[in-house]
């Protein structure tokens, strides 16, 4: 599988203010999300404005191979500072066929997911605790919201002449959000190379390479891809 990459481009506010704003645009092969495949071909634009540790982001995904592929608009805001981290994001999927409202927020007919998650960067090793806490979320072995979470652990390392970064995602406990987990469950194994590789002058193109695989579905991916960026 090819995914490719193109960063739009990056804006930034006036030193007067110190807020800094970028926007960039992804175009990938297949939508690969926590050892989840979401969709084939989308492009996945994306805008950011961050104060002082805090940051609000919007991204999407919008399928055009196959108009069957969910359309997705999230929002996630957050707060960082020496290594730590904590946001809430807002999901929303909206589906072809299906009556999309996006204003609609009850329990049980909203397309949206609400996730909160805490994490550490410890240098050689970061650790994210996600949680879902409210909408569409998953159900339990008794067919009870499951409060779905996600534990990744992720390790980035320096070999021959790549930067590398190997991941690990866990599902503690049982749920149907993670591809039907009946319990602990490794869901995500990666590994990815990166490099930059010189096109003209002081132009580079970062390309990297990730293989992944899913011990709990038994699926294996690999994508290819390259970034575009200023």
């Amino acid at each position: 599988m090819l995914a490719i990459i193109a960063v739009a481009g990056i804006c930034t506010a006036s030193a007067q203010d110190d807020i800094e704003g970028t926007v960039g645009m992804d175009v990938v092969s297949r939508y690969i999300w926590r050892g989840q495949a979401l969709g084939d071909a989308a492009v996945q634009p994306t805008a950011t404005l961050s104060y002082k540790g805090l940051s609000l982001t919007a991204w999407g995904s919008f399928g055009f191979i196959d108009k069957k592929d969910a359309k997705e608009f999230d929002l996630t805001l957050e707060y960082a500072s020496k290594g730590f981290s904590i946001g809430v994001g807002d999901y929303y999927f909206s589906y072809y066929g299906a009556e999309n409202n996006y204003f609609e927020y009850r329990a049980h007919d909203t397309q949206h997911v609400w996730e909160a998650y805490v994490g550490y960067d410890f240098g050689p090793l970061a650790a994210k605790w996600y949680t879902n806490i409210a909408g569409d979320d998953g159900v339990n072995k008794s067919d009870e919201r499951a409060y779905s979470s996600y534990l990744e652990l992720s390790a980035p390392f320096k070999l021959v002449t790549c930067d590398w970064t190997a991941t690990a995602g866990i599902v503690p406990y049982a749920t149907s959000f993670y591809a039907d987990a009946n319990g602990f469950a490794v869901v995500n194994l990666a590994l990815r190379a990166t490099k930059d590789i010189p096109v003209y002058k002081k132009f580079s193109i970062p390309v990297f390479v990730e293989g992944s695989c899913n011990p709990s579905t038994k699926k294996g991916y690999l994508v290819l891809g390259f970034t575009l960026r200023k």
